[in-house]
Formats: structure tokens, sequence, C-alpha cells
């Protein structure tokens, strides 16, 4: 797929991946052999019928490819641009053990991307319930269980705490890696359903708990929107963010253009980001496009690293510097943050991971100069909502705790996404809350209407 060049793309947030052509998807969905026991459809956790997609676009049939995904997938733009594919459909495509496997996330970007500009076609229901159903958190988990739902014929009342739905979609993830007018469409294309969305609700505080177990049932999807800090000296220190934070008010206020916005970011000129997943990532691209030099540090080794080795790429096409094996110990400075000092790592025995254990070499302290210090080290369940929740089942990182099918310990009361998993990928909240809706909808239907 074509790439907008390093150079251009830094100056601004306009997506770096440019999609394929016609040609080109055709081309490429040309190379599937069409296996008998397709094992890319067991590796997608929402389960799209992969091969048969793929061979409608081999055979020009574009709309049928599309179509073919919104059956199981009702996010598809989205998937296409940010689902780790490569550890999952893509990762499990038998071409792959020889040559290339089939590069099924950008055929899924072209056949969903087609549908700009045409009307949606609609999705009709199977039955009317009679039943209310109350979604909290309009993210990747919430949107699919909202969906599903309402295909299922609930009526779903969809509730977002942030003025935008969108959830980690729109606060989380740069534009540049996942344009917001892709997530308006395809947030549309479940409120086309007829879900009801109320945004600036706050459940717990702006609807009481009580109120929200009126329902017939509730799926709750409030995702995994508290910061770590490393707990070093120095975090106090005014230029410290958490990722959250730095994302949230570039992606979703729009601080790159303050004073046109009303939320300011500190436009650092030397940003250390910490941490080595996506999110860092992020971070260090979207401080690079603010105009920083921008430098990475990781505790292990390059290829050890958990973000997507796309991201890894650009990132490192876009100027950042990776400093690995390294691990920062002191943030310093008074009142404002001046540098980072750090110490070097050795690599030793694997983990139960199976990456090697990282060991501090003795006397191997350097620093580096800095102004603004973002720490992406990870983040654990929103813990706003869970603590009002009386006898549902917490586990020790504050997740909700479920079964497979998303039921907690509260009767009618379900859970999916990064609740209760912590911190994961889109595609893998989307699968938890479509086994939820199912789970929901069997539940409901097996109970007569109050």
């Amino acid at each position: 797929m074509a790439e907008r060049s390093p150079g251009e793309r830094i100056l601004d947030f306009q997506e770096v991946d440019t999609g394929l052509t016609a040609d080109e998807a055709r081309a490429e969905a040309e190379r599937c052999i069409q296996c008998k026991k397709p094992a890319c459809v067991t590796g997608c956790p929402v389960g799209v019928d992969i091969p048969r997609f793929v061979s409608a676009i081999a055979e020009g049939r574009f709309e049928d490819a599309r179509s073919t995904i919104l059956e199981a997938n009702l996010l598809p733009s989205i998937c296409g641009r940010v689902c780790p594919q490569e550890s999952q459909c893509e990762g499990a495509c038998i071409l792959g053990r020889k040559e290339r496997a089939i590069n099924i996330g950008a055929l899924e970007r072209f056949a969903a991307d087609l549908e700009v500009g045409e009307a949606k076609e609609p999705v009709p229901r199977t039955r009317t319930s009679g039943r209310r159903v109350a979604v909290v958190g309009s993210g990747p988990a919430g949107l699919t269980a909202a969906a599903e739902l309402a295909r299922r014929g609930h009526s779903v009342v969809l509730f977002e705490s942030l003025h935008e739905p969108g959830g980690v979609l729109v606060y989380g993830i740069p534009a540049f890696r996942l344009p917001r007018a892709v997530v308006h469409r395809e947030i549309e294309r479940v409120l086309s359903l007829g879900v009801e969305l109320h945004t600036n609700m706050l459940v717990g505080r702006s609807l009481s708990v009580a109120e929200l177990l009126a329902f017939d049932a509730v799926f709750i999807a409030t995702g995994a929107g508290l910061p770590a800090f490393m707990g070093i000296p120095g975090e106090e220190t005014n230029g410290v963010y958490s990722a959250n934070e730095f994302l949230t008010r570039v992606n979703l206020m729009h601080a790159d253009r303050f004073p046109e916005t009303g939320t300011p970011i500190r436009r650092g000129s030397r940003v250390v980001v910490t941490g080595g997943g996506n999110v860092a990532m992020d971070a260090a691209r979207v401080a690079r496009r603010l105009g920083a030099r921008v430098s990475l540090v990781y505790r292990r080794r390059e290829e050890d690293l958990p973000a997507r080795r796309d991201e890894v790429r650009h990132a490192r096409e876009e100027g950042i510097e990776f400093i690995t094996c390294a691990v920062p110990v002191r943030i310093l400075g008074e009142p404002s943050v001046t540098g980072v000092e750090c110490v070097r790592l050795e690599m030793c025995d694997p983990d139960e991971s199976g990456r090697p254990t990282p060991r501090v070499l003795e006397g191997s302290y350097f620093v580096i100069d800095a102004d603004t210090v973002i720490q992406a080290i990870g983040t654990s369940p929103n813990p706003l909502l869970v603590g009002l929740l009386h006898g549902a089942e917490v586990g020790r990182k504050g997740n909700l705790v479920t079964d497979d099918a998303g039921r907690t310990s509260i009767p009618r009361v379900y859970a999916g996404g990064d609740i209760t998993t912590g911190s994961a990928t889109v595609i893998l909240a989307m699968g938890a809350g479509k086994r939820a809706a199912a789970a929901i909808d069997a539940d409901l239907m097996r109970t007569p209407v109050p």
C-alpha cells in the first residue's frame, strides 16, 4: 500500500497510508488460494468470512465484498486501518508460511471505503423484542455490542461520558492512523440501526446506578482510561504527561490548533517518550508533528517492542530516536522538566512471555536533555463506575471479572473490552462486544417480557 513521504506527513495529521487502487486490490486478492479450512477466519475475533470477501474483490464484485464484511463487522474501515492483522487473520494465512501473507487488512479497508458518498444500506432487524438495553461506553466494544443488539431487535441506549462518541477511537488513536471522518461514518452506521446516543453522560453521576439497573440488561464497556506511571522521582514536575492526557488533548480536543481551540498543549522542543507499545508510538509521532525532536526510551531490545512493525517503521522514518535497553530513573528539573536520567540495562533469562528480563548495568547512568516527558507504559480499567457496582467481582487490576460470554457476577449486567482485560486491541474489544451481545440476547429471550 502506498504511503505519503515522511518529510511531507510530519507536517500535518493527514493519513499516512493512501490505500489500494482497484487494480492493486484485485491483484492482491487473486493471490488468495481459497483454503478449504481457512485459518484466517479463525484468527478473526469477529468472524468475518474472509475468503468470501477476498474472492469477491478478485472478481471485481466490490459491493458484494463490502456486504460480506458488514454481515459480521459494522466497523470495517476502522478495522482495516488499526487491527493487528499480522498477529490475527494474516498471521494465520497459509501463504505466509512460504511467502507474504495476503494483505487482508488493506483489502478490508479498500472494500469498506467504497461506501464513501453513497447511501448506507439498511440492516434489517430480525424482530422487535420489547427489551431495553443500556450500553455504557461508545468505544469499539460498546459500539459493536450496541449494533449487534439493535440488529436483534432490542432497544439500545448508548451512554458516553465525553462530548463525542468513539472512545479510544477518537481520543487515543491519532488522525494520521485513523481519520476522524472514517470513525464518524461508521458510528453513524451503528446509530442508523436505531441506537439512541447520549453524550456528556457520566454513568454513576449524570445517571445513577439505580437508573442504569432499571434497564432489562446492561453492557459496560468503559475501557481502560486510568494511566500508569513509573513511580520515579520528578513525575510531579511541569511538563510530564501520561500518554492518555497528551493524546486526548491533541486527538479529541485539538490542542495542536490552540489558541484557535480552547485546550492547550505543551509544545516541547525535546520530548522523551517512555514505553514501546502502539500508544508510545502514537505519542512519539504526535509530538514529532508538533515540532519536537523525540526520543523513545524502551527497556528491552528493539525486536521486543510490542508495537506493530509498521508503526515502528513509520516512527523511525519520521525521525524518532530509539533508545533501547534503557529505563528512566529520575526526571530532572524544577519547576519544569530539563532532562531525564536513565540507566542502561542488559538482557537476562526470558520471562514467561519469552522476552528477556532486563537487569541494571551498574555505573551506566546517562541524561537525555528534555523539556517534556510522556509516559506510555500502560493503562488499567476505568474505576469510576466499577466502584459503584456493589456486588461485582473485581480483579486485582481493577477489571470487571466476567465469564467467556461477558456475564459479570451481577445478574443482567455484562461487560467487555478493556474494562475486563486491561488495555488491548480494538478488534479484541469488538469481539468481546459481539460475544456479550449474543449472550444478552439469549438470556433476555429466555425470560418473559416484564
